[in-house]
């Protein structure tokens, strides 16, 4: 094999593969990164049990030179050495060359570096996933699904399905949901896909969903994703992007969520973040990160929070309207930080059924967002 290629989309590509590379993997090969040319162009490949990324490097794309394939072949070369080699290496030029002992030649401006590879054709094969279920998403929407929803996911393994996030689609409406069984995430939106094309229960590993939007771009490019029955594949511009998905059912979240309110309160989502903010700076030092919501006579919400070994805090908001039954409510402050940050509208509803029925906080301006909270029981 010999090629030269540019350094710039080169390292992009390393660092966009890298992220499917396992350090803890007993599979050898796996630590590396495969590297394939043909008249194509150049092909990387990493991955590990769970994430598969590939990216290809076109010989020219929009003009621009990309590489140039003197003689195509393939190797594998491990992911940590040739990652650093890349980044550090003085032009903007790379020459690549693989002679039959595997020994890979990188020169670039004064700099030669001399690695010894492995052999390619020991390297894992992709999944051939059939494509008749095929829907289109931009990229930019895509982050912002997985954004607003993937800090619910549960951490832990005790119920492995709650570590995925649950993808479903029904005409066209693609849903997220995550829950780790105290608190709920949950975004819709409207995506191209066939008519009769429907899906549900399809749940993608949490830490799958986080390296995916690190490697998608910020733009309204089409992703198409592609569901398989043990394997989802995300295609965007030269990246391909598999993960496998979780085995079994996801817990049917519809029936915790109440469908009636005995109070509301409508409040500026800045100002209520940052009043939760205040208030969890003592009771995270008291390590219980537990707030307190009183709806006062006067109209106003009290914020209170209560370290019994540094002290107390309490915050006055007012807010935008509010009726209904008085409440006495405490919650996890955490849940309520993470879910105040993923929305994206100036103001929050939060509709509650009384001081121990799990909450409900959605965007006033939108329906496609919605968290729900489970209260703690304070005496």
């Amino acid at each position: 094999m010999h090629i030269t290629v540019q350094r710039e989309k080169l390292s992009n590509a390393v660092s966009h593969v890298s992220k499917a590379v396992s350090s803890r993997t007993t599979i050898p090969i796996l630590t590396g990164i495969k590297i394939k040319t043909d008249d194509e162009g150049l092909t990387l490949t990493a991955s590990d049990s769970d994430v598969s990324i590939e990216v290809q490097i076109p010989l020219e794309e929009a003009g621009e030179w990309g590489v140039t394939v003197h003689q195509p072949g393939s190797i594998v070369l491990t992911a940590r050495i040739f990652s650093e080699i890349v980044r550090k290496l003085p032009s903007n030029e790379i020459d690549i060359q693989v002679d039959d002992r595997l020994v890979t030649q990188i020169r670039s401006g004064q700099a030669e570096f001399t690695i010894n590879g492995m052999d390619a054709s020991e390297y894992p094969q992709l999944p051939h996933l059939e494509e008749d279920k095929v829907f289109s998403v931009p990229c930019d929407l895509l982050k912002a699904m997985i954004r607003q929803t993937v800090f619910g996911v549960s951490t832990s393994e005790m119920r492995p399905i709650l570590t995925g996030l649950m993808w479903s689609l029904d005409q066209g409406k693609l849903r997220f949901v995550a829950t780790d069984s105290h608190r709920l995430a949950s975004r819709t939106a409207m995506v191209e896909c066939p008519e009769d094309l429907s899906f549900h229960n399809v749940v993608v590993p949490g830490k799958s969903c986080n390296e995916l939007v690190k490697i998608l771009d910020d733009d309204q490019n089409l992703a198409d994703i592609v569901v398989a029955d043990n394997q989802i594949l995300v295609k965007s511009k030269h990246i391909l992007f598999y993960s496998r998905l979780l085995e079994g059912t996801y817990p049917d979240t519809t029936r915790i969520i109440p469908q009636g309110s005995k109070t509301e309160i409508t409040v500026s989502t800045k100002e209520f973040l940052q009043s939760i903010e205040r208030a969890s700076l003592l009771s995270r030092e008291g390590k219980s990160n537990v707030v307190k919501l009183v709806t006062m006579p006067d109209g106003t919400v009290e914020i209170t929070s209560n370290a019994p070994e540094i002290g107390k805090v309490t915050d006055i908001l007012m807010p935008k309207a509010m009726n209904g039954e008085e409440l006495k409510i405490s919650f996890n402050a955490k849940y309520m930080i993470d879910a105040l940050r993923a929305i994206d509208s100036a103001e929050i509803k939060a509709s509650f059924s009384g001081p121990m029925s799990p909450f409900v906080i959605r965007p006033t301006d939108h329906d496609w967002m919605l968290h729900l909270i489970l209260p703690v029981r304070t005496y």
